[in-house]
């Protein structure tokens, strides 16, 4: 669903693309910028996103909106199924802004030869891939968008097209999507208070301005600085507009901006009552998602996921050294970062069981001192990052999604993490001296079982896993592609040949009331068991 915007007037004119921000009403959003660059002589097309204006994903009609609220969190959702695919959800909206490029350079009046690109914010991401990726875009001006992963990483990132996996594992950085540009016309456009620190924005700058440079190119590199935070205030649209009528119209015309009346969201939409979901036959994100799902699932052998997991897990074959106070039990599950679980010990002293609780909240559950009085040893173990609710995003479906986008980002894997903090834990429970070494199991519930079944597959030695309303499925989530804390789970490329009941034996496996990505528990026939319903 697009909006053309053009001169009121014959001719043929340099065009213009404008991919959206995180707008939840989407194309509204730009007028005043797209209808300035139609009345100083350009076409633009600007167009929704995924998830955004007429394009929101799990729409309810009824609702009059998508179940899953806002455009960050669809994003998120279709983010978690592509890395389980070991793809990104950058390459649909990559795919969107060829698409609209294509139609733009399709129009009459437009000069093919004279493209340019600016967005802001998401907006500017999707300027700066598409213009990195494709040679008809002749000048970029992304706003709020470029800086540095240096400063980045530590603070908020963005959602799944802004956060590749690999990608910082790979030596690159923002500033290498201008390179590939290079020396083609690049304007820079920040804001002073923006979240996107001003000085990550001078770090990219200036790297770009040294590869210009060696190209001869230094008047095709420009940063404009205007003031207030996240957007495109007056003096940054002036400066785009300068920007583009410099290099696409030879320099004539004013940046000036003139007024222009808003017409309401309705005005522009182009899909009936402004969805595309009304649309006989549309499909969703998450439909072509399913479908590449199904179509390139190819069962991996039990080999290659021993070994893919062993270099994910880097399994700990001995008990690291620990420091015990009272019933705390501190060790260091790999360099600089130290663990505390609760060691529960029964009273009398002759060899017991031992039971590996993982759990979430860092607290001793009742049931763990239910499994002392019955004689067992109990170590209760929380792996890193968790928090006392088992997310810190404060959304209702995404979860923990930012942790884990970073670990991915620096080609890390947090539930991989997290099976090894296990696995340091089952080898200090091994080495307690009245536990017997061959009858110790683990238990969790919920997301953690995920990870207690990374750490059993990789660990012979632990004669059983039992699990309490863990998700059973990553297939089931491409089915329902409404899910809770998916991304906690995900390690990319996994769910292409694989699914988390290839993970354990069903002889080392007790599974009760298994649930969906929603925490709802499904009847299923075969390894599962049920607890009785309460009276």
């Amino acid at each position: 669903t697009a909006n053309l915007y053009r001169p009121d007037k014959p001719g043929k004119f340099p065009g213009i693309l404008l991919p959206l921000g995180h707008w939840e009403y989407g194309k509204p959003a730009v007028q005043t910028i797209a209808a300035n660059f139609a009345l100083k002589g350009f076409v633009v097309l600007t167009y929704d996103p995924w998830g955004q204006g007429e394009r929101k994903q799990i729409y309810d009609a009824r609702y009059g909106n998508s179940l899953a609220n806002q455009g960050t969190e669809q994003h998120l959702l279709a983010g978690g199924l592509s890395a389980l695919l070991g793809q990104s959800f950058a390459r649909y909206r990559i795919w969107d802004a060829k698409r609209a490029l294509d139609y733009l350079v399709s129009r009459p009046e437009v000069i093919t030869d004279r493209i340019g690109c600016t967005g802001c914010s998401g907006g500017g991401t999707i300027t700066t891939y598409i213009s990195a990726l494709d040679s008809r875009i002749k000048v970029a001006a992304p706003a709020c968008y470029i800086n540095t992963f240096r400063l980045l990483f530590s603070g908020p990132l963005g959602d799944s097209e802004q956060s590749i996996p690999n990608f910082l594992a790979s030596g690159l950085d923002i500033a290498d999507y201008i390179e590939l540009f290079a020396p083609k016309p690049w304007l820079i456009s920040s804001t002073r208070e923006d979240f996107f620190p001003l000085a990550g924005a001078r770090m990219a700058f200036e790297e770009a301005q040294r590869w210009y440079g060696l190209l001869g190119a230094d008047d095709k590199i420009k940063w404009a600085v205007g003031p207030g935070g996240h957007g495109t205030p007056l003096e940054i649209r002036e400066a785009i507009y300068e920007w583009m009528i410099r290099w696409l119209k030879d320099g004539n015309g004013s940046a000036r901006e003139e007024p222009f009346a808003l017409l309401p969201e309705h005005a522009l939409w182009a899909a009936p009552k402004g969805q595309v979901a009304n649309i006989a036959g549309s499909r969703e994100v998450f439909d072509i998602i399913r479908d590449e799902y199904r179509s390139s699932f190819r069962h991996g052998s039990r080999a290659e996921l021993t070994a893919l997991l062993n270099k994910l897990i880097d399994p700990p074959r001995q008990a690291p050294p620990i420091r015990m106070e009272g019933d705390r039990v501190a060790f260091e599950t790999e360099p600089g970062l130290e663990l505390t679980a609760r060691l529960l010990e029964p009273a009398r002293s002759d060899a017991s069981e031992g039971v590996l609780l993982v759990d979430t909240k860092a607290e001793v559950p009742q049931h763990a001192r239910d499994l002392v009085n019955a004689g067992n040893t109990v170590l209760v173990v929380t792996p890193r990052g968790c928090t006392s609710n088992g997310s810190n995003s404060g959304r209702t479906y995404s979860g923990d999604w930012h942790p884990n986008v970073q670990a991915w980002l620096v080609g890390r894997n947090l539930p991989a993490m997290r099976a090894h903090d296990i696995l340091n834990a089952y080898q200090i429970l091994k080495s307690r001296p009245h536990v017997d070494p061959a009858k110790i199991r683990v238990e969790a519930s919920a997301i953690a079982g995920t990870w207690a079944l990374l750490a059993a597959a990789v660990e012979p030695g632990i004669a059983s896993v039992r699990l309490q309303q863990t998700p059973y499925s990553f297939a089931q989530a491409f089915e329902n592609p409404l899910t809770r804390d998916l991304h906690s789970a995900i390690i990319p490329g996994f769910a292409s040949h694989w699914d988390l009941a290839d993970l354990v034996d069903a002889d080392r496996l007790l599974w009760t009331d298994p649930v969906d990505w929603l925490g709802h528990v499904v009847p299923l026939k075969g390894r599962y068991a049920y607890t009785p319903a309460v009276q």
